[in-house]
């Protein structure tokens, strides 16, 4: 049956299959009745518990009647769904991505995300979201999708068994401009209402403190109960997932220095409030 699907790639694979299995308009019984073979291994791919193989995945994808273009999409994720690292370049690409990220946020025991210069995407509100996501050209249309897709994966961080969330935000974030000051203004307020929530700390890394890891660049931290960690970057049309055991450690350590020079998260919210009283 395959390895765990512990990789993102692999996540993504699991999350392209539903996908596909919800378009056909046919239920798992009816493909395993299709493919004469029993109903639990294609349960087990489907739910991301393992790994099929590419020769599985032809087989499962023909049976659905899969579209070429999307059917080598989705053969390209099987045949390297256990590389631990994974580069993505172009917006073909991208989309596979976020189907990665997607699928380790709802998998993650806990998010630690380091922003330097934008408020994180899960604590976003639709107003400075719709103008993150409208900056890049899209056209309206795609702008109103990525917005819907972006407000639905904030839900990880507010459901009844909500991830752990811990937001390393940088003060050039909370000061510069994303929309107008009326939109600054309430999402400030956001992030103290979300503060308060017994899963979320927020860490506010102040101007000033001269130079420190954190000015590399943004990356999420993926800590996860049954698989080792992933570090993610994502970049303006490519991203990349990390996995291997030196490089998460490498970023380990960057966390905790972060913390170090950040003001905690007992002080933050008051920090942020203070802010937010400029915006108004």
């Amino acid at each position: 049956m395959g390895e765990t699907a512990d990789t993102p790639r692999a996540r993504a694979l699991s999350a392209a299959l539903r996908e596909a299995l919800i378009a056909s308009g046919i239920g798992v019984n009816e493909l395993a009745r299709r493919l004469s073979m029993s109903h639990t291994p294609i349960s087990l791919w489907l739910n991301g518990n393992r790994v099929p193989d590419a020769e599985k995945v032809a087989m499962l994808l023909g049976a659905l009647h899969v579209q070429p273009d999307e059917r080598e999409r989705i053969l390209a994720l099987a045949r390297n769904a256990k590389e631990p690292n994974w580069l993505t370049v172009g917006m073909p690409g991208v989309s596979q991505q976020l189907a990665g990220a997607v699928e380790s946020e709802r998998a993650a025991l806990k998010i630690t995300e380091w922003s330097p210069w934008l408020i994180p995407g899960l604590t976003q509100t639709s107003d400075y979201a719709r103008v993150v996501i409208s900056d890049n050209g899209r056209r309206s249309s795609d702008v109103e999708l990525h917005l819907m897709l972006r407000m639905g994966r904030r839900e990880v961080i507010t459901r009844s068994d909500p991830v752990g969330f811990d937001a390393l935000i940088g003060e050039s974030a909370l000061t510069d401009p994303v929309g107008s000051e009326k939109s600054m203004c309430v999402q400030l307020a956001h992030l103290v209402d979300l503060a308060e929530r017994p899963n979320i700390s927020i860490w506010v890394v102040p101007n000033g403190i001269g130079y420190h890891a954190g000015r590399v660049g943004p990356f999420v931290f993926y800590d996860f109960p049954d698989a080792t960690p992933v570090v993610h970057f994502e970049h303006f049309s490519s991203g990349a997932f990390v996995h291997d055991s030196d490089n998460v450690k490498e970023y380990q350590d960057t966390i905790k220095s972060l913390k170090e020079l950040a003001i905690s998260p007992d002080d933050s919210p008051a920090y942020i409030a203070r802010i937010a009283d400029k915006w108004s």
